[in-house]
């Protein structure tokens, strides 16, 4: 009998914790929710890097104003289009979340750049995040540093080139 409770309480444990793991979401009071931030790993020397994550609209909807952290000199969003086969990038004010709405900052189109990395990001390693929004204000996530997307967020739209200018 003792045996079957262990064994029980242990795959009740055992799913919380994939479940934390694979959710790894931050929800704001206004019900707005954080899903699945990353970025991909970059090499000594590298100055900028990119960031990633779903954003889902509370119930009013909101607007990511700009973004936070100690590993960059600044924080910028960014979007990607194309222009004669290669990939531009250019700063943009703010993203919108319609209320109940997900948007994806994805490879290949909006996303967040870290600026004047202080350090490079290395696979396997976390740092902070913090994001501020019109309504939600601050939400803090912790992002994961990898080489390709969490599992069920969006892929890469386009493998042209690019370039940073405005």
């Amino acid at each position: 009998m003792k045996f079957k409770h262990t064994l029980a309480l242990s795959l009740v444990t055992a799913t919380l914790a994939l479940g934390t793991t694979a959710s790894h979401a931050q929800t704001a009071p206004t019900g707005l929710k954080v899903e699945a931030p990353w970025a991909r790993p970059t090499v000594q020397g590298q100055a900028a890097g990119g960031g990633f994550l779903r954003i889902v609209g509370g119930p009013a909807g909101d607007k990511l104003l700009g973004a936070s952290t100690d590993i960059a000199a600044r924080v910028e969003l960014h979007t990607m289009s194309m222009d004669d086969n290669v990939m531009r990038m250019r700063q943009i004010d703010s993203i919108d979340v319609p209320a109940g709405k997900a948007v994806d900052l994805a490879p290949g189109g909006l996303h967040v750049m870290f600026m004047d990395l202080k350090t490079p990001l290395k696979t396997g390693s976390s740092f902070p995040l913090t994001l501020r929004f019109e309504k939600a204000g601050a939400v803090k996530v912790d992002v994961k540093v990898q080489p390709a997307p969490p599992a069920g967020t969006p892929a890469m739209k386009s493998e042209h080139k690019h370039d940073h200018k405005h």
